[in-house]
């Protein structure tokens, strides 16, 4: 599968999603898993992922769940019941905020330049007092 289709995904977002499932069904998603600091408490969890990194992964097995490779899923649950499907968020890509023509009125697309000073897309074309505005 591409990158683009593997977003990684917090254990605070896991743990949103599992709310009311989590000793009851396996979370899987097909990338990594990573720590989150804003969370203080993580429930009790059983995931299944591509990666884990080593921080998620200490807090996962701390709090009593388990980290789990497909081809252990595959062993404990062989016909995919009691798992939940989970992805994380694909606009959060660095590239999806250049998407989008950046000179445009109430475009937010951020531009492709080599500084962010002065004189760099905030001058001429954005105001009326330097020759004019779009």
């Amino acid at each position: 599968m591409s990158r683009m289709n593997r977003p990684s995904m917090s254990v605070s977002g896991v743990a949103r999603m599992m709310k009311g499932h989590e000793d009851k069904k396996i979370a899987v998603v097909v990338s990594t898993i990573t720590d989150d600091v804003r969370i203080q408490e993580i429930p009790k969890m059983r995931i299944c992922a591509l990666r884990f990194t080593e921080s998620a992964r200490a807090r996962i097995i701390k709090a009593g769940g388990e980290c789990l490779t497909f081809d252990q899923l595959a062993l404990v649950e062989p016909r995919g019941t009691n798992t939940i499907l989970l992805r994380g968020k694909r606009n959060a890509r660095e590239a999806v905020k250049h998407f989008g023509t950046p000179g445009a009125p109430g475009s937010h697309a951020k531009p492709f330049v080599r500084s962010s000073g002065r004189k760099f897309e905030r001058a001429r074309g954005r105001r009326r007092s330097c020759g004019f505005r779009v």
